[in-house]
């Protein structure tokens, strides 16, 4: 059993401001926050690591923003989406920030740091645009180039009022339209170089991170700064770590790189206006020799890297070497040749993913993708693991309190903890002593529960009686499984599918034989523009793949069934996940549980999350994958799940439906 919440002093004064806090929000204190809030400031002030499970409805953000603020020193909040940055930026924090201006001991002073992609540039977009050889392009015509126009304008009045420049206060626009605007950190001059670096919307909001107590940012940033060494966050004493169970796919993420033929040839294009000699030539004609090794691969995970494609990377990274040796030295971009400057950096990013490709370190797991109509075949290499990384250079120099809905997998912090580098040994428990080894990294694992009735709320439905699925799709049975499911629930479905032929298959066949209903499928239209759909009617179905898994929040009788076509397990083929498997199993112990299960375990309990989102959800959560009640790992993925009440009669599940849509 998880931990119970020690119980918390009356008058301490996280509690106080916390109590505060609510009643100026007009919230309602719920306990679990209480608990959660006092072991964050516990957590900060004993500077000992904190894994804390807050189920949906707790109120997990004011529980550790409300200590954060009362921190001593600089506190880093990270999340793994978008969605819940700009929740605590522009409702949160700012509700927060009004009820505590006037606390004694409270520093309200907060920042937002994003990636330099999430920012306009205002060198692009007063300088224009350069193409592979430096010449300046064209605005296209037609709405793109409107489109442009309209976000160069929105740029310059955030340059005049002081706004953000950030990509999510813009006017509505693609990614497309979005890059004639903004500069990686590869194409970026630098402040000192460029004429517009004190404008900069990224310089700015660094300053302004500098000068704030709270600073609010995103694990890939995080990962960036901490575990790469590169500098993007003000000095910071502990970081809190919301969405925690997204955190090592993030990291992994940051540090996975990709190298096309098509990257070390725009490189050599863009080098030949600087680079005298022949060397940019040869950087060329190393891309066409790595074009010609990825034509003949294998695509999948490389046990060993084939003697064309490393003799390729070698002799990219030779050549890329010598180009950037080739370049005139000296400081010719004070002149403002950003060209110069954006060339070289393409150099150097196509020599550090060769040299770290071609090194063939035990310690990256290497794969060649298979290509399509649109997308060539490319070189990817990720990190085996991330744990070690993490726990050397992020949880032994910080204090981290990590949080989500879902980090007990199996019943236990174990999996998640020792996934992010986190011993289970070193884990404290109640009063216990902490270990005196001074590599030791003591953490606390607590578990505050949720507001909700599971077992009067929910129930969880396995459809024992079907086959377990085949690598084929759905099988006919399946497929009247949801229809039957469907048609009782009168819509009120979101679908959440193994992969994107499923989803289409499960949507045709509700349209064909439940015209009534309107059924919606991932891919017809943006996200936002589905939900907004789905939730406005409830005779309506939302099918789709791993974005609905995890993104959507839709409470009320809009969504009281939830299909899970199969277990979530990681695809036979994954490269890296099935690298890390084999590579669990080699050091002794059970790759498919550490690896395949926890993944499948994490992913399911995030499905089963989109049911009940407050106190009044009522609804059914229906696998149609028996593995769940006959394999001998389904204990372990339903141990994972919230405690709704469990059946595997369809004929019960069907009535429930029935009722629930009849009011």
């Amino acid at each position: 059993m998880p931990d119970a919440p020690a119980p918390a002093a009356a008058d301490s004064p996280v509690r106080r401001v916390l109590g505060a806090a609510v009643e100026a929000l007009g919230g309602e204190q719920r306990d679990g926050q209480v608990a959660m809030a006092e072991a964050v400031a516990t957590a900060m002030s004993d500077e000992q690591h904190l894994l804390v499970q807050a189920g949906t409805g707790t109120g997990k953000s004011l529980a550790y923003l409300v200590p954060s603020l009362m921190h001593r020193e600089r506190v880093v909040v990270a999340t793994a989406t978008l969605a819940l940055q700009n929740q605590l930026v522009e409702r949160d924090i700012p509700r927060l920030v009004e009820a505590l201006k006037d606390t004694p001991g409270v520093d309200t002073s907060y920042a937002v740091l994003k990636g330099r992609s999430n920012y306009a540039c205002l060198h692009r977009i007063r300088e224009g645009v350069p193409d592979d050889q430096g010449a300046l392009v064209e605005l296209p015509e037609g709405s793109q180039g409107k489109k442009i126009l309209e976000l160069r304008a929105w740029a310059e009045k955030e340059a005049e009022s002081g706004g953000s420049g950030e990509r999510d206060a813009a006017p509505r626009h693609t990614d497309k339209d979005w890059r004639q605007v903004s500069v990686g950190h590869r194409d970026c001059l630098g402040a000192s170089k460029c004429p517009f670096g004190q404008e900069c919307f990224v310089e700015l909001a660094r300053e302004k991170a500098h000068r704030s107590h709270l600073v609010i940012t995103n694990h890939s940033l995080l990962a960036i700064d901490a575990i790469e060494g590169v500098p993007m966050i003000p000095d910071y004493d502990v970081v809190v770590i919301d969405e925690a169970h997204e955190l090592t796919a993030r990291v992994t993420q940051a540090a996975t790189d990709e190298l096309f033929a098509a990257d070390v040839e725009r490189a050599a294009r863009r080098s030949q206006r600087y680079v005298e000699g022949p060397q940019a030539d040869d950087l060329a004609d190393s891309a066409s020799a790595l074009r010609d090794a990825l034509s003949q691969g294998t695509p999948g995970r490389f046990e060993r890297v084939p003697e064309e494609i490393s003799d390729a990377l070698q002799l990219i990274r030779d050549a890329a070497r010598a180009c950037l040796s080739a370049y005139p030295k000296g400081d010719s971009d004070a002149d403002g040749d950003a060209g110069r400057t954006q060339a070289r950096g393409s150099v150097q990013e196509v020599f550090v993913t060769a040299e770290r490709m071609a090194a063939g370190s035990d310690a990256d797991v290497m794969w060649l993708t298979e290509g399509t109509e649109r997308m060539p075949p490319r070189l990817c290499v990720a990190p085996l693991q991330v744990w070690g990384q993490m726990r050397d250079k992020l949880l032994t120099d910080k204090t981290v309190v990590m949080t989500s809905a879902t980090l007990m997998l199996g019943g236990d912090f174990s999996a998640v903890a020792s996934n992010v580098g986190l011993k289970p040994s070193e884990r404290v428990l109640g009063d216990g002593p902490v270990s005196d080894d001074e590599a030791a990294l003591p953490w606390v694992g607590m578990d505050v529960g949720s507001p909700f009735d599971y077992g009067q709320q929910a129930i969880l439905y396995v459809a024992r009686h079907l086959p377990p699925p085949g690598r084929d799709g759905l099988a006919q049975a399946q497929i009247d499984e949801i229809v039957e499911l469907v048609d009782a629930a009168e819509g009120r479905t979101l679908g959440l599918f193994s992969s994107r032929r499923a989803a289409d298959a499960a949507a045709a066949a509700v349209r064909e034989r439940l015209p009534h209903l309107t059924t919606l499928a991932q891919g017809e239209a943006q996200l936002p523009e589905l939900a907004k759909q789905f939730v406005s009617d409830p005779h309506t179905c939302l099918f789709g793949t791993l974005s609905l898994w995890q993104g959507l929040d839709v409470p009320g009788e809009t969504c009281q069934l939830v299909l899970i076509d199969r277990i979530p397990f990681p695809r036979p083929d994954d490269p890296l996940m099935s690298a890390r498997q084999k590579a669990a199993d080699k050091a002794g112990g059970n790759g498919f549980m550490q690896v395949a299960a926890t993944h499948a375990a994490l992913l399911l309990a995030q499905g089963a999350g989109r049911l009940i989102r407050t106190t009044t959800d009522r609804g059914v959560v229906a696998v149609l994958d028996p593995r769940l009640a006959t394999a001998r790992y389904g204990g372990f993925l339903k141990a994972s799940l919230p405690p709704m009440w469990t059946t595997t009669d369809p004929a019960v599940v069907r009535k429930a439906l029935k009722r629930l849509a009849g009011g």
